[in-house]
């Protein structure tokens, strides 16, 4: 008899452009949206792809004919990209105009990798509002402004940086920090990291390596930054100690005496999301 469950995979994005800001808008990233498409099998269709959705729908056909499919949805399998593959199946499938709504548990059945063209860049775009939800020509409501500008109340303030990959700068009260999702495995960004903090290295320009995050199978290490510190600010810092983070990930030599102590402390400030 053939299972009607899905099977747990830990990282369900392994295989799309981009895994790692896939990574950081299902968990990390308020407001924004990213560009994906369809392969030819499933139409060739431009998707945009989004934090969250109204109502925490999974996907939205607009009336305008945009699909929006949504990553920060609740609940769901054990495999991330079939429970959004079948919420963008049925969004395609529906007529403009209609919400998907998160309907649970999805079967066996094409994931992610299997419905999009992964020829197509991940191409992020941090928003500072929720109006994209709704198409420009679509009458602003007083209940749909309300909502919206309800919506935008919850955002924090968030930046992508513009010299490596997959690294938002966030203010959070009167802090601020760096989150950069990782593209490698769990182990060899722990190792990496505790090479650098084992030589006191793990930090940039006034910025202090504090922990990281496991989520979807990654790693997202986060750097409080010098208080006050703007996303334009730590770009030069950044990319300046991105060859040295990369050395350190490439090394394979047994971590030494003062790695070893590094290492254990930062296992034990982790927090795993999901």
């Amino acid at each position: 008899m053939a299972s009607s469950t899905v099977d747990f995979v830990l990282r369900p994005f392994e295989g799309l452009p981009g895994e790692p800001d896939w990574v950081a808008l299902r968990e990390l990233v308020p407001a924004a949206t990213a560009t994906a498409r369809t392969n030819a099998e499933h139409g060739a269709r431009d998707i945009t792809v989004t934090t969250v959705l109204p109502d925490g729908w999974a996907a939205l056909h607009r009336a305008d004919g945009v699909v929006l499919l949504a990553l920060q949805v609740v609940g769901g399998s054990g495999d991330a990209s079939r429970d959004l593959a079948a919420a963008l199946l049925e969004a395609l499938d529906s007529e403009p105009g209609t919400a998907v709504q998160n309907s649970g548990l999805a079967g066996p059945g094409p994931r992610l990798q299997d419905v999009l063209d992964t020829t197509v860049p991940f191409e992020v775009t941090v928003e500072e509002s929720f109006a994209y939800w709704v198409a420009a020509d679509t009458e602003m409501t007083p209940d749909l402004k309300a909502a919206i500008e309800e919506a935008d109340a919850g955002v924090v303030d968030t930046k992508k940086l513009a010299a490596v990959d997959a690294a938002y700068w966030v203010r959070m009260g009167a802090r601020e920090y760096l989150r950069w999702a990782q593209p490698h495995d769990e182990q060899q960004v722990i190792d990496g990291l505790a090479r650098l903090h084992g030589r006191r290295e793990s930090g940039f320009d006034g910025a202090k390596f504090i922990g990281y995050f496991r989520s979807n199978g990654l790693v997202v290490p986060v750097w409080e930054l010098a208080r006050g510190s703007e996303a334009e600010d730590i770009e030069g810092a950044v990319a300046e100690f991105a060859p040295k983070f990369t050395a350190a990930l490439a090394d394979t030599e047994p971590l030494d005496a003062n790695a070893r102590r590094a290492r254990a402390g930062i296992v034990a400030r982790q927090v795993t999301l999901r």
